[in-house]
C-alpha cells in the first residue's frame, strides 16, 4: 500500500490504510468484509492495491463493479493505469486489467452490413432528434446514423463512449443489438466484433471492471459474460440492491407484442393470433386501477396474459425457420425470438408469481401507455444463491452503514450472522454468510469545514409543491451566497418551479438539469463562481465539484419514497408484520441514504467550506429526525436564518 502511495504521490491516510488491511484480509481469509469509507478516504486504491495483488498471487481474476459510468471511467482511465505503475517492481508480474460493459455498448458491424431489418420507417430518417441537447439543436436521425456507419471504419473500440460527438439512444439502436439478439458464434462477423474482442481481452485480465447490473443479469441468467472469479468489490454499495432489483424486474407493455407482431410479417408470419392477444391485453390492460395489485389479477386480465403466452410461444416455434435465407432473415429471426421468448417468460412471471414478487400496474400520464411491472419484494435470497455462497465479498461506500450499523445493508443481500472484527481479523471459516464491517471513517473535519442548517421555521412541505415561504427563502440562501448553490430537489416539478422562481429574482446564472446534458451543466457549474445548478435525483449523487463554486447545497424536503410506491408498500407492509417499523426501515433509511449523498456533496476535500441548508423542518420537528441527522456529515448544526445568511455572505466575500 505504502508503494502505491508513493507511486501516486499522495499521502497516508490512516483509515485507507486501515481499510486496505481489512480488504487483503477479508481477500486472503475468503470472507465477506463491508466497509464505509467516508468521503475524502481514497478507497479505490484501498480495494484496488490488495485486489491488484490478490489476483496475481493466486491467478484468479478479481471483479471491481461499480453503480455509475462516472466511477467506472476513473478507475479504468485515471486510477488503475497509475496504481499498476507503481505496483509493478513489487508484484510477480505487472497487473492487467479491463473495462467489461454490456453488449449493446457497442457497434454492432454485422447489423451495420446489413445484416438485421431496419427497426425504424425510413421517413423517421428525416426527423429531428435530439442528440447531444448541449448543442442547443437537433440533428436528422438520418444524419445521426450516417454519421455513426462512418465512425464505425475509423473506432478501434466501437464502444459508445469513445463517440467524439453523442448521438440519440434511437440513432445508436440501429447500429447496435442486446445479447438476446446477438447471433453469437453464427455471426459471420464474428472474429470481429467490437464486442466480442472486449469479452477475450476481461478473460485474460487480472482485474475487470463492470457494473451491477450487468454483474447481476450475468449471475442470474448464466450468460457467462464475466470471466469466472472467486472474489468480486462492489463500490457504491448503498446502490447494489435497487440496480439488482431493477436488472431482474420484468415489465409487460402492448408495444412489445405489436413490435413482434411487425417483425414476424418481416419475415413473412401472419402473426394473426399473436396480434388478437395483443389486442386483448390493450383492451384489459387499461382498465386496470394504477398501482400494486394486491393478491391475484383480474380473471380477464389474468386469461388475456394465459391467451398471449400461448400465442407467444407459437409465434416462436413459427419463426424458427421465418425469411428463408434473405441476407437479413438470420438476424431478423433471432431478433423477434428473443422478443418473443421476453414474452412468454413475463406472462408466466405475471400469472404465477413467486411468494415475494410483486406486481404493478402503471399508466402513463404522459404517453397514455400502460405497462404491468413484477419485481422481487427483495434480492438477499437470490444474490446469496448466485453470488455470495461461492464468492468473497467486499461491499464499500461512504454511505453504507447509517446510524452505525451495518445489518441492515447486509440482510438486504443475503448475508446472515455478524462478527465484530479487527482489521486483522475475518469471520469463522465455517460459516459463508457471516461478515465483518467497519467503518474507517473520514480524514475530513466536518464542523470545522461546514454548517448544517435547518430552516426550521418554514412550513412543512405539502403536497402541492414548493411553498412561496420556501422559494423566497432559498431565493435569500443564494442571494447571500453570490451563487454557487448545488440545489436538490425530491421532484422534477419542485426543481423547475425554484428555478424559475430564483431566475426571476436574482442576476444570477442558473442551470436546471433538463436543459442541458448532465456533464455539461455540471461543467459549468464548476467553471463559474456565481452560477448555479438546480436538479433531481440525478444530482443527489456521483456530483464531485470541489472548491469554492460548491459553497452551498439545499435540499428541498425530506427524500421519503412515494408511500403508493408498490415496492415501498409492500416491503413496510412486511417489516409490520415481522413485528418492526416499515415506516423507520423502509422510508426513513430511503431517506437517510439519500440525505447522506446529497449532503454529501458539499464537503470533498481538506480545503472546502460551505453550508447545507435543508428547507424542511421536520428534519428538527419530528422524532425520526435525529435519526436522518446521524446519517449525514456531522457538520456545525444551526436553526436561526441570520446565522445561516451572515455565513453565507462571509464565504461569498471570501472570493473577492
Amino acid at each position: 500500500m505504502e508503494a502505491a502511495v508513493e507511486g501516486l504521490e499522495g499521502t497516508r491516510r490512516e483509515g485507507q490504510t486501515r481499510m486496505a488491511s481489512a480488504v487483503d484480509t477479508a481477500l486472503e481469509g475468503q470472507r465477506h468484509l463491508l466497509v464505509q469509507a467516508g468521503t475524502g478516504t481514497g478507497k479505490s486504491l484501498a480495494y484496488l492495491v490488495p485486489a491488484l495483488r490478490h489476483a496475481v498471487v493466486t491467478g484468479r481474476p478479481v471483479v471491481v463493479s461499480t453503480a455509475t459510468i462516472a466511477l467506472q471511467s476513473q478507475i479504468v482511465r485515471k486510477d488503475l493505469p497509475r496504481i499498476v505503475e507503481a505496483l509493478a517492481p513489487h508484484l510477480p508480474r505487472t497487473p492487467t486489467f479491463s473495462l467489461l460493459k454490456g453488449r449493446g455498448n457497442y457497434l454492432c458491424l454485422h447489423k451495420i452490413d446489413g445484416g438485421y431489418p431496419s427497426d425504424i420507417d425510413p421517413g423517421a430518417l428525416f426527423s429531428q432528434t435530439a442528440a447531444d441537447p448541449a448543442s442547443g439543436s437537433s440533428e436528422r436521425l438520418g444524419e445521426q446514423v450516417k454519421r455513426l456507419r462512418e465512425w464505425s471504419a475509423l473506432t478501434d473500440t466501437g464502444d459508445r463512449d469513445d463517440l467524439d460527438m453523442p448521438v440519440s439512444d434511437r440513432a445508436w439502436h440501429q447500429v447496435s443489438v442486446t445479447g438476446s439478439q446477438c447471433l453469437g458464434g453464427h455471426c459471420p462477423l464474428v472474429d470481429q466484433c467490437f464486442a466480442e474482442r472486449n469479452r477475450a481481452v476481461a478473460r485474460e485480465v487480472d482485474l475487470v471492471v463492470t457494473n451491477h447490473a450487468l454483474l447481476a443479469i450475468d449471475s442470474f441468467d448464466n450468460h457467462g459474460i464475466i470471466p469466472d472469479h472467486d472474489a468480486v468489490v462492489f463500490d457504491e454499495a448503498h446502490e447494489l440492491t435497487s440496480r439488482v432489483t431493477s436488472a431482474v424486474t420484468d415489465q409487460l407493455t402492448v408495444g412489445m407484442v405489436r413490435g413482434a407482431v411487425r417483425e414476424l410479417r418481416g419475415l413473412g408470419v401472419a402473426a394473426t393470433a399473436l396480434d388478437d392477444a395483443g389486442e386483448e391485453l390493450n383492451t384489459v390492460l387499461p382498465e386496470l386501477p394504477d398501482g400494486r395489485v394486491m393478491g391475484a389479477l383480474p380473471s380477464a386480465a389474468a386469461d388475456a396474459l394465459v391467451h398471449l403466452r400461448t400465442e407467444a410461444r407459437g409465434a416462436h416455434a413459427d419463426a424458427k425457420d421465418a425469411g428463408g435465407d434473405a441476407p437479413t432473415a438470420a438476424g431478423a429471426r433471432k431478433a423477434v425470438r428473443a422478443n418473443l421468448q421476453e414474452i412468454v417468460d413475463v406472462c408466466e412471471r405475471l400469472t404465477a408469481p413467486d411468494e415475494d414478487d410483486v406486481v404493478s400496474v402503471s399508466h402513463s400520464e404522459r404517453t397514455g401507455r400502460s405497462s404491468l411491472q413484477v419485481a422481487p419484494l427483495d434480492v438477499a435470497g437470490a444474490m446469496r444463491g448466485r453470488i455470495l455462497e461461492d464468492t468473497t465479498a467486499v461491499l464499500t461506500s461512504a454511505t453504507l452503514a447509517l446510524g452505525g450499523r451495518f445489518e441492515p445493508p447486509a440482510r438486504a443481500i443475503g448475508l446472515g450472522s455478524r462478527r465484530r472484527m479487527d482489521a486483522e481479523d475475518v469471520p469463522p471459516l465455517e460459516d459463508r454468510s457471516a461478515w465483518a464491517g467497519i467503518d474507517v471513517g473520514s480524514p475530513f473535519d466536518y464542523r470545522r469545514q461546514g454548517i448544517l442548517y435547518v430552516a426550521s421555521h418554514l412550513p412543512a412541505p405539502g403536497r402541492e409543491g414548493p411553498s412561496l415561504a420556501m422559494l423566497d427563502h432559498l431565493t435569500e440562501l443564494v442571494e447571500a451566497s453570490r451563487g454557487g448553490a448545488l440545489c436538490l430537489f425530491s421532484s422534477r416539478r419542485g426543481a423547475e418551479a425554484a428555478a424559475e422562481h430564483v431566475r426571476a429574482r436574482l442576476d444570477l446564472p442558473v442551470g436546471l438539469q433538463g436543459e442541458d446534458s448532465l456533464p455539461r451543466l455540471v461543467e459549468q457549474f464548476r467553471g463559474e463562481d456565481t452560477a448555479s445548478l438546480f436538479g433531481t435525483i440525478g444530482l443527489w449523487q456521483g456530483v464531485d465539484v470541489q472548491g469554492r463554486t460548491c459553497r452551498l447545497v439545499t435540499i428541498d424536503r425530506l427524500p421519503f419514497p412515494r408511500p403508493d410506491d408498490p415496492l415501498t408498500s409492500a416491503r413496510s407492509e412486511r417489516a409490520d408484520a415481522e413485528g418492526g417499523s416499515g415506516f423507520m426501515q423502509v422510508s426513513v433509511r430511503h431517506a437517510s441514504l439519500l440525505l447522506a449523498q446529497g449532503a454529501g456533496r458539499l464537503i470533498r476535500s481538506h480545503e472546502d467550506r460551505g453550508m447545507v441548508a435543508v428547507l424542511d423542518p421536520r428534519l428538527r420537528t419530528k422524532r425520526y429526525g435525529a435519526v436522518l441527522r446521524e446519517a449525514m456529515p456531522p457538520l456545525w448544526p444551526t436553526q436561526d436564518p441570520e446565522v445561516a445568511l451572515a455565513a453565507l455572505g462571509r464565504l461569498a466575500r471570501a472570493g473577492d
